[in-house]
Parts: C-alpha cells; sequence; structure tokens
C-alpha cells in the first residue's frame, strides 16, 4: 500500500501507528532520557514515533515530508 503523506496525515492516530509499525522500513533510532525514538519512512514521508520507556506505551509522533523525493 503506497499512501500519500496527506492521506496518511488525515488518518486518526490509530490507524497511523498501524501503518507504520507494519509496513514503515526502520532507519534510525536513539534513546534520550526516558524516551526511546524510532524513525520509520514511508513512500515520501518518515515518521517518528516517541516511546515513554517509564509507562510502556506510545507517547507521540512527528510526521516529515521528504522534499527530496519531489526534486529531480
Amino acid at each position: 500500500m503506497d499512501i500519500s503523506y496527506y492521506e496518511f496525515t488525515n488518518l486518526p492516530d490509530e490507524m497511523q501507528f498501524d501503518i507504520v509499525l507494519r509496513q514503515g522500513k526502520m532507519i534510525n533510532e536513539s534513546t534520550v532520557s526516558n524516551s526511546r525514538y524510532v524513525l520509520y519512512e514511508l513512500s515520501s514521508f518518515s515518521v517518528e514515533i516517541i516511546y515513554s520507556l517509564s509507562k510502556n506505551k506510545i507517547a507521540g509522533k512527528n510526521i516529515f515530508l521528504n522534499r527530496a523525493a519531489y526534486s529531480a
């Protein structure tokens, strides 16, 4: 399933997390204080999922449009 940045951002959070975890390619991971940051790549954008280590759950996300995908 190839989804655009705009289609993805209009989905509910639960669906976004599901798509990222099932179809995203993990490209980076780091831990800072009590949070784990995992960056996933999907088609023309990337999604960073922030995990709370103390609560053992997803704490948030950031979505980045990969503008290089549109350059010639």
